[in-house]
């Protein structure tokens, strides 16, 4: 398959401003650097592999395992990254390797950076799930990563520096899918849990989308000696493995090994590798699409070749200071109540010490774990090379994590690399914790509290301030030409819905009428397509409502009023009585039942109102108007409701005929309105798909400011 890779974003990033760094060793003058790797592939076999539910073991070597290590030394401060070709590894054998290496090499062991770059076919150094440790293995590993950091310090030469970004959409994707209300899959426990799960399958009709958004830049550190002789290359990417046979470095590998042959000539003194991004919720295979048909050294050669030609338009810096930072966080583990804990007991008991043979053995174990280790230390690490920054947080960062992080850090250019200085399982926000699934399954593979991953993230953002002397960026809204049509037009409320944290629905009028999301909404997906709706460098964004709805209060609206918006409906047509309502109003103390609706019909009437917009009141189905078009499934709609006292007109993609225009016989009073964005009153028939751009007006829009708005959106 010929993969097409969009350079939507290509951006060289040159050091400008250094913050003073004392002189500890040298004048500071001169950079220096080294790279070396170190076979760490397995000398004795069968091992003990890991990456799996239940343990399995190999003794077969495919490729070849390596630690690879980069030296830097701005002759004030010398830090150390190692990056090795393993699934994880624990603190404990972490620090046991920073302690050789720091004897050998005299770096400090704050100034080392270790990361796994999670490949599921090589050797296991820590238990979790069904996998146990293969301690010779383990026992191994630390003196071969001590050894490379030992041959990089060795190597070490003046140097120079640079490094760039690249936005590669093609070869990541989101892998955490959201199902249907009516597919809601039983956890490991038994339990009605899971609206949202891993590898759904290619155009699953159980699945509506995405659960969250992707982390798309491939990042690079590239490193010269002062006559331009390519030494190194530190690559990033946000991909969670490609899917390789036992043993083998999986794509990661293969990805150094072509970067060595295109920018190195194949020079063994020339290393290049790949950390880990931020891949908790990522993968390589595109769900939305027909399943395509490429092999690991084809993805690998396709990243490789794109990071070769951005390397060659880096401008390289003689000088690049360093600083490093290393602070400790302790965190809680979610450990299980008295009924799962007994419920875990019991299974145990029953096993008599043998290996785990199914998911609930396994789950049963972990909850032992849990109750027994319930307090962890994360080691949190910041690197600043010039206007560089890198983050290394312990854990499998889901890709909106890895956002927010460039988003708000305060130097030019950040990335983060996952699995460092530990392993301490999946860390997803807060809203994702509500939809269920295998990476939030409490285990030691996802086993922090709830609001671990906003403490990593203020922890590092705080950090990112210390080394650069900057504040953090602030997340400013940056309006649209649609945006700035609709506050032309003075609406009441404005949500844009485009929030990438937290539980508040901004709104942009000044006005003060913050929505808060419920439970059940994803947050910070792609939003509606259209060149109005974009800004420069910026997708526009939504949220998507899986169960939840967004709820606010405007103590100010009247009888006349017109809601506008924009859907995306997930859901057929014909899955349930109502598909879903996107907007419902009402004043408190009103009986729920009175509240205006505005939503899309379902199999109540099969020949009237299925896939069309419906506007209703009391009882849903008396004195319902039903719109004149079907609404596309997966698709963007703008939509307008126009209501005058007794009178409704709905308007549909910007145009001039209304789908419906009607009078009913309800008549809202002029009270203070309660609203549900995504969901009706009482909490029935929830929208389930994407919302964006939400707009109430306290007067009836005109038809002619209703398609300057469409058109707006559209606007180049």
């Amino acid at each position: 398959m010929l993969m097409s890779v969009k350079r939507v974003l290509l951006s060289v990033l040159l050091p400008a401003m250094w913050c003073s760094i004392p002189a500890l060793a040298g004048n500071g003058e001169q950079f220096l650097a080294g790279a070396a790797q170190v076979d760490i592939t397995p000398r004795e076999l069968p091992v003990i592999v890991s990456g799996y539910f239940l343990e399995r073991t190999s003794d077969t070597i495919r490729d070849r395992l390596y630690a690879r290590v980069f030296v830097f030394d701005d002759g004030a401060s010398r830090v150390a990254i190692c990056i090795v070709d393993i699934l994880f590894m624990p603190r404990d054998l972490l620090d046991e390797a920073k302690s050789l290496a720091s004897k050998r090499t005299g770096i400090r062991t704050e100034n080392m950076l270790i990361s796994a770059t999670h490949t599921h076919t090589a050797p296991s150094v820590a238990g979790a799930l069904g996998t146990g440790t293969d301690e010779k293995y383990r026992r191994f590993l630390p003196p071969r990563i001590a050894e490379a950091m030992q041959q990089a310090n060795d190597s070490l030469e003046p140097a120079r520096m640079g490094w760039a970004t690249v936005d590669v959409p093609e070869h990541t994707h989101c892998r955490r899918w959201i199902l249907r209300p009516d597919k809601i899959q039983e956890d490991v426990f038994g339990e009605r849990t899971v609206r949202a799960n891993m590898h759904p399958g290619y155009q699953n009709p159980d699945f509506i989308g995405p659960a969250g958004p992707t982390d798309t830049e491939l990042s690079l550190l590239s490193v010269q000696s002062r006559n331009g002789r390519p030494l190194a290359v530190l690559a990033n990417y946000s991909m969670h493995y490609f899917g390789s046979s036992q043993i083998s470095a999986d794509y990661y590998g293969r990805f150094s090994e072509r970067l060595t042959e295109l920018m190195g000539g194949g020079k063994p003194e020339f290393v290049s590798a790949m950390s880990q991004g931020t891949s908790g919720d990522l993968h390589w295979m595109d769900y939305s699409e027909p399943k395509k048909s490429i092999g690991m050294d084809q993805y690998a050669s396709e990243l490789a070749q794109l990071a070769a030609d951005t390397c060659r338009t880096i401008s390289y810096q003689d000088t690049c200071p360093l600083e490093m930072l290393e602070r400790k966080l302790t965190l809680s583990r979610r450990i299980p109540d008295k009924a799962r804990l007994s419920w875990a007991m019991n299974v145990a008991e029953k096993m008599q010490g043998r290996k785990p043979t199914n998911r609930p053995e396994v789950y049963a174990l972990e909850q032992i774990c849990l109750h027994e280790d319930q307090v962890r230390e994360l080691k949190l690490q910041v690197l600043r090379i010039g206007e560089l920054g890198i983050t290394a947080i312990p854990c499998e960062v889901y890709g909106i994590t890895g956002l927010k992080i460039k988003a708000r850090s305060p130097l030019r250019h950040t990335f983060n690399i996952e699995l460092a200085n530990g392993s301490e399982g999946y860390i997803p926000p807060p809203e994702q914790h509500l939809l269920g699934g295998y990476t939030t399954c409490p285990a030691r593979s996802a086993g922090l509290e709830v609001g671990a991953e906003p403490r990593i993230v203020e922890t590092l953002l705080s950090m990112l301030e210390d080394v650069s002397g900057e504040n953090r960026r602030p997340l400013t809204p940056v309006l649209s030409a649609y945006d700035k049509a609709v506050l032309r037009s003075r609406p009441l409320a404005y949500w844009r819905l485009d929030e990438i944290q937290g539980s508040s629905a901004v709104d942009v009028t000044g006005n003060g009428h913050h929505g808060t999301y419920e439970g059940g909404v994803a947050l910070y997906l792609p939003g509606p397509t259209g060149a109005g709706l974009s800004t420069p460098g910026k997708l526009p964004r939504c949220a998507h409502f899986a169960g939840g709805a967004m709820q606010a209060k405007l103590p100010q609206l009247g009888s006349r009023h017109s809601v506008e918006l924009w859907f995306w409906n997930g859901l057929p047509a014909d899955a349930r009585e109502f598909t879903g309502f996107l907007f419902s109003c009402g004043a408190k103390g009103d009986d729920k039942a009175d509240f205006d609706r505005l939503g899309i019909g379902g199999t109540f009437d099969e020949s009237v109102a299925r896939g069309k917009l419906v506007f209703c009141g009391a009882g849903f189905q008396d004195n319902m108007l039903v719109g004149e078009s079907d609404v596309g499934l997966r698709t963007w709609n703008h939509v307008v409701l126009v209501r005058g006292g007794k009178h409704v007109a709905l308007y549909l993609n910007g145009n001039e005929e209304p789908q419906i225009e009607a009078e009913t016989n309800r008549r809202r009073q002029g009270r203070a309105a309660e609203l549900f964005i995504g969901g009706s009153g009482e909490r029935t028939f929830n929208f389930e798909g994407k919302m964006a751009r939400v707009a109430v007006f306290d007067r009836l829009l005109t038809p002619r400011e209703i398609e300057s708005h469409y058109a707006a959106a559209h606007r180049r």
